[in-house]
């Protein structure tokens, strides 16, 4: 160094220190258990990346530092039940907001110039790792779940205002779920099989369990809520609605790279919209009917 770092500068080096350190332990983890040997590879070389970059650091702050072991352990949890691609995708989405400290200290620290261009290239490096199972059959599970969100929201907001008895909604959500996931899954093995897919199998497991878990999470609040409180059970189903499709829909912005509010607010609009036409068409054969229940 040819002079004294400024505070700011210097400050802005520890944290980054201390992130590489981190970053490096984290790829390290996720090798241990990602499939793939290229995975492996791909994510062995981003930690020796962040090390040496850590080392860099180090020389101009003169302190060794420790991973953050919380920081490790939820990068790890995240990638066993969401995927090691979007645990990583996701961490490296954080070092999007590094480029501006790149910038103020590239004038005091030259080779940080070098560092911010290897760590674009991660990013290059992580979209090749797309290979992972669960991520090849998204299309499958967004079959799975889409259908059932529009299906099953429809019905529900149906069947609240025909039978405005919580218990006897749930259990008619129930039935059709269960009937609908094995005729999705049925059709989606059928699709595969024509298609000479010899993943049918796997293909129509994904979606049927998709479609079964959200049948599920949209019934919860028919079973939670008393059989005279279904309006309240109903926005409850809506909210719970809104959830499923803004975690999955991030989960796939995150994973595959794709835009979180356009895709958010088509999949919002539908399963709405049908929950809206449904009541109504409830009220409406209730009145026309004459059915009691």
């Amino acid at each position: 160094m040819d002079k004294p770092l400024s505070k700011q500068a210097l400050a802005i080096i520890k944290k980054m220190q201390q992130n590489e350190l981190t970053e490096s332990v984290i790829y390290r983890e996720i090798a241990k258990f990602a499939k793939g040997e290229e995975n492996k590879k791909t994510l062995l070389r981003l930690a020796d990346e962040e090390e040496a970059h850590y080392e860099i650091w180090k020389n101009y702050t003169g302190i060794e530092m420790k991973p953050q072991k919380r920081k490790v352990f939820k990068f790890k949890m995240l990638a066993r039940i969401l995927g090691f691609t979007f645990a990583v995708k996701l961490m490296e989405k954080g070092e999007e907001t590094s480029q501006k400290e790149y910038s103020i200290i590239s004038k005091e620290v030259k080779e940080s110039i070098r560092i911010a261009e290897q760590e674009e290239e991660h990013e290059s490096a992580l979209l090749q790792m797309l290979d992972e199972e669960r991520l090849q059959y998204v299309g499958s599970m967004v079959l799975g779940m889409n259908d059932a969100l529009v299906e099953l929201t429809g019905s529900l907001a149906g069947f609240t205002f025909a039978m405005q008895n919580t218990r006897l909604i749930a259990l008619s959500g129930l039935i059709m779920g269960i009937s609908a996931t094995f005729s999705m899954a049925s059709s989606e093995f059928l699709a595969a099989r024509s298609e000479g897919r010899t993943d049918a199998m796997k293909s129509c497991c994904y979606t049927g369990v998709a479609y079964l878990i959200t049948v599920a999470l949209l019934i919860i609040p028919y079973l939670i809520f008393s059989s005279e409180n279904y309006m309240y059970a109903l926005f409850s189903m809506l909210a719970v609605v809104i959830f499923i499709i803004a975690g999955f829909t991030y989960y796939i912005s995150v994973a595959k790279g794709e835009r979180f509010k356009p895709k958010f607010l088509e999949m919002s609009l539908i399963s709405i919209g049908v929950a809206v036409i449904s009541f109504g068409v409830g009220i409406l054969a209730k009145h026309f009917l004459g059915v009691d229940l």
